[in-house]
């Protein structure tokens, strides 16, 4: 369907009546489990999304900007979330945090329940969703943007850099200084697409060169220094002549310099060591590491900016696709 689909669309599809149809969403005990079922998969398909406000408010929205990211438990998001704030807090806007998890089902849980609130907006980490998501996401009442990448096809708004370009921009930088015996160590592999596409592009722009990559990790956990430091001590035992290596964050190159200040290795006189994301948590090391700025805080600004653009407009916005380009700091571990 190419019109927004309606509780009574569901319903007809569903073979109910709209009444029934609306209990087996609401999940009460008087639907049998057959209907409800069928009613929920309808629903999914067809990406409809339950109003939770009641009555006199069901054509309304409330004040709340919902932002749907992965993971709080990194440096990365919060900073996005600063730059939300920072544009919503002269506004009667708020926003409001769900956390997906990295799992393409739990964000679909997530997006589902935001947008039965019929919050003001919508703004979504990643331009990766299940089916069912980007249905929610193109129906819905609210301006969606989706925010750190656009390296793909956003549903309607997208703010972000292109990872694919910054793995080969940190290749192009680690060879030009010399350096052709190269490990790759990167977490949350493959559910942080953004981190799988740096290290495409890594991979691509080594390969123009000539130059294949001679290690690599694929960490399936979240990043932490202790796991940096752990699978930098792996890969240089494997590969005692290593000379340089690519971490998927900051957190686990500065785990990789705990390891490499231990074991008695100069940086980067023995081994190069470059990351990802320009966190905070890098100033006050005693070696300043390479790293990206991801323009983070920028992003989040952009995002809200969007949303109050297209709230306040008289007409849907046309598609706004904003790319940010990230910069390197070559540091002293390069």
């Amino acid at each position: 369907m190419t019109k927004k689909l309606l509780l009574k669309d569901v319903a007809r599809l569903a073979g109910v009546s709209e009444m029934t149809a609306s209990r087996a969403l609401r999940g009460t005990a008087d639907v049998s489990k057959a209907t409800r079922a069928r009613v929920e998969e309808i629903a999914r398909t067809h990406g409809y999304v339950p109003n939770r406000i009641a009555g006199s408010l069901s054509s309304q929205s409330v004040n709340l900007v919902a932002v749907v990211v992965p993971s709080l438990n990194s440096f990365v998001f919060p900073e996005v979330l600063s730059g939300i704030s920072s544009v919503l807090k002269e506004t009667p806007l708020k926003p409001v945090v769900g956390v997906s998890g990295y799992e393409l089902e739990e964000e679909e849980e997530v997006i589902r329940e935001m947008l039965s609130w019929r919050p003001s907006g919508l703004i979504v980490a990643g331009l990766e969703h299940s089916e069912a998501t980007r249905r929610m996401m193109a129906q819905a009442d609210c301006p969606v943007v989706e925010v750190m990448d656009v390296d793909g096809i956003p549903v309607r708004h997208c703010v972000g850099i292109s990872h694919l370009q910054a793995g080969r921009d940190m290749a192009a930088q680690i060879l030009a200084r010399g350096y052709r015996r190269i490990g790759f160590i990167g977490t949350k592999m493959p559910q942080d697409f953004r981190a799988r596409k740096r290290f495409d592009g890594f991979v691509e722009g080594l390969a123009e060169q000539g130059v294949a990559l001679l290690d690599r990790e694929h960490y399936a956990g979240e990043s932490s220094i202790q796991t940096g430091r752990q699978l930098t001590a792996q890969m240089l035992e494997r590969n005692p002549d290593l000379d340089c290596i690519y971490y998927s964050s900051d957190v686990m190159s500065v785990g990789g310099l705990m390891h490499c200040l231990g074991a008695g290795l100069s940086v980067p006189q023995d081994v190069a060591l470059a990351g990802f994301n320009n966190l905070q948590i890098l100033q006050g090391l005693p070696l300043e590491l390479a790293t990206t700025d991801a323009c983070r805080r920028e992003i989040g600004e952009r995002a809200a900016k969007i949303v109050l653009q297209a709230r306040d407009a008289e007409k849907p916005l046309d598609p706004i696709c904003t790319r940010l380009g990230p910069q390197i700091s070559l540091g002293q571990s390069l």
